[in-house]
């Protein structure tokens, strides 16, 4: 009966927590190790990474990648490739998420989504950090115009082509804004390089 009281319990706490927890999360709240495991190993949870479970009951995640990432490393900005698939501003398809760090910061281990992983520093780093909450989990990412901004600077890594259609995809959008762009053009020290592109499609 213990057992499956603790079980319950647990349960309940997941619950609480939206669903998903880190190993170290659940040992806090109170969840014994053997419980976690047994849970794990009868199907009730599953292993979304290294030490992140999730309820089996619930429904799949949106974008179990990007998620992952925002529960393992939450300090982390999804950027380039990733951030313009999440905004619709490229036709590729991310094999990896691709992530920004601050410059002094350790590098990230993840076993699970593969991870590119680029070091931002001052304003490049701090501006036009967005946070969306997907799948009831806060995930910071750049925003539409400085991911633009940030695909040029990055366009020998990313691909002059993808920095384009980017360009070109955010400019058929309702919110596009050419100032904006161009402040995060200067962020990024690239306006000299964006500022041609952009006439062109203006």
């Amino acid at each position: 009966m213990g057992q499956r009281t603790s079980v319950q319990n647990a349960i309940a706490l997941f619950r609480r927590h939206g669903g998903t927890l880190r190993t170290s999360e659940a040992l806090a709240l109170g969840i014994h190790p053997r419980t976690l495991y047994n849970m794990r190993d009868s199907g009730l949870l599953v292993r979304l990474s290294r030490g992140l479970y999730r309820l089996a009951d619930l429904p799949p995640l949106s974008n179990p990648d990007l998620v992952i990432v925002a529960l393992k490393i939450p300090q982390a900005v999804v950027c380039l490739v990733s951030a313009l698939a999440f905004h619709e501003l490229t036709t590729q398809i991310p094999h990896a998420v691709d992530i920004a760090v601050h410059g002094r910061a350790e590098r990230p281990r993840l076993d699970h989504p593969p991870l590119r992983i680029f070091w931002f520093s001052g304003p490049a780093w701090s501006e036009g950090v967005e946070t969306y909450t997907i799948d009831e989990t806060p995930v910071r990412i750049y925003g539409p115009a400085k991911s633009v901004a940030d695909a040029f600077k990055y366009r020998r890594k990313v691909g002059l082509d993808v920095a384009l259609e980017a360009l070109k995809l955010y400019r058929q959008r309702r919110d596009f804004d050419a100032d904006e762009l161009l402040h995060y053009a200067r962020v990024c020290r690239v306006e000299r390089v964006m500022r041609p592109y952009l006439e062109a499609v203006l």
